[in-house]
């Protein structure tokens, strides 16, 4: 997918972390628009995308002189006390885009001469592991979590053709596990997987996030169901792994190769 691009110097950086981030202080997003879009990504449902000319996945807002930016407002927050980020809540900070703009490296390295107090990095791209040099220096204060909800090529296909193989993922937590990197896997949301799914992340990591469109939307599954993203499991014959229940079949399979203690649910696995 080919998105148009737009330049834009936003007047502030750093957002209040509300709802489901509100156990962070700030929420930090590197771009406005995503193009990996998704087809269940609820910020298709949120104004900035509502609002917007143009499909959500066809439009990226490239944030010109954000690191300064950063600087400015994170000198700013921490003089006030404690300072959480959670990078990033409606785009994804390593989108194809960022091979060449490198906002997010950019404020990655804000970071880590002033570094916060912690930063989560969400993402689904295996770009990330560009970034381990920084990341490193961090040390404990970051976490790097990697959204890889199925170990199906085929169900990714369907859900998220745009966004990098699930080969790909797997391939990046290795290199972030073997440089020591804090990681953890976002299967958010729950898509459906084969029984051995849980074996093959083992080898990387020990702490697991299972979220799904009812606890981790922010409507309780409404914007996702105005997506219509019920009906494509109808299409696939998929349809018991689409409802409230669905991430318990993920859960007890996790349950056979890792610890209750480092499985968690929605919300509290994203939490600081």
């Amino acid at each position: 997918m080919k998105s148009e691009l737009f330049y834009k110097k936003p007047k502030t950086i750093l957002n209040r972390g509300t709802g489901f981030l509100s156990g962070y202080t700030h929420s930090l997003n590197s771009y406005t628009g995503c193009s990996f879009g998704c087809s269940y990504c609820y910020v298709r449902q949120m104004p900035v995308s509502l609002f917007r000319e143009g499909e959500w996945g066809n439009w990226i807002d490239v944030k010109y002189g954000a690191a300064a930016l950063l600087g400015k407002e994170l000198r700013r927050e921490k003089a006030k006390g404690k300072v959480t980020i959670f990078m990033s809540s409606s785009t994804d900070p390593y989108q194809p885009i960022e091979h060449k703009e490198k906002v997010t490296r950019s404020l990655l390295e804000v970071m880590v001469d002033d570094p916060p107090d912690f930063l989560l990095v969400q993402t689904r791209s295996p770009l990330v592991s560009r970034d381990i040099d920084l990341l490193q220096h961090l040390k404990d204060r970051v976490r790097v979590s990697i959204t890889i909800e199925t170990d199906s090529e085929t169900i990714r296909k369907h859900f998220t053709p745009e966004a990098p193989p699930i080969q790909a993922r797997f391939k990046a937590l290795q290199k972030l596990a073997e440089a020591g990197i804090p990681t953890q896997v976002a299967i958010a949301p729950v898509l459906p997987s084969g029984e051995y799914f849980p074996d093959k992340l083992k080898p990387f990591v020990n702490r697991i996030c299972i979220d799904d469109y009812f606890m981790g939307d922010g409507s309780g599954g409404k914007r996702t169901k105005k997506l219509g993203i019920e009906k494509k499991y109808a299409e696939l014959g998929l349809e018991e792994w689409y409802g409230p229940q669905a991430y318990k079949k993920v859960y007890k399979r996790l349950l056979n190769r890792f610890l209750k203690k480092q499985i968690f649910i929605s919300q509290s696995g994203f939490e600081p």
